[in-house]
């Protein structure tokens, strides 16, 4: 069963960058759709952005014009590129696919951004 590693995480500044990697191990992942989600303490687990095997990217509105997704098959990769970070982006992120059934959750990355 494919599973997820995330990485990428940090801290960093109001209006900084960070570019958050996901890797898949098992066969199959060109096909599907991955997404990006995040976890804040507190809160439940949101997906906040998806490309499916075409490319085609979908983005929740808070994240929309600065969050990028991407993703490449030949590494069995998924990125997302995040800019203009706010604190409210502070969360857990993970990844996996956007609606049931799911793969099992990798352990996420941090991502910290102080005012």
């Amino acid at each position: 069963q494919m599973q997820f590693v995330e990485s990428g995480g940090g801290l960093v500044q109001l209006g900084g960058s960070l570019r958050l990697s996901c890797v898949g191990s098992g066969s199959g992942f060109s096909t599907y759709t991955m997404g990006w989600f995040r976890q804040a303490p507190g809160e439940r687990r949101d997906v906040v952005a998806q490309i499916n095997s075409a490319g085609t990217t979908h983005y929740v509105g808070s994240v929309k014009g600065r969050f990028t997704i991407s993703r490449d098959n030949a590494k069995n990769m998924v990125y997302l590129q995040m800019d203009n970070l706010k604190p409210e982006d502070t969360a857990v992120y993970y990844c996996n696919l956007p609606t049931e059934p799911r793969r099992s959750w990798g352990q996420g990355t941090q991502v910290t951004v102080s005012s």
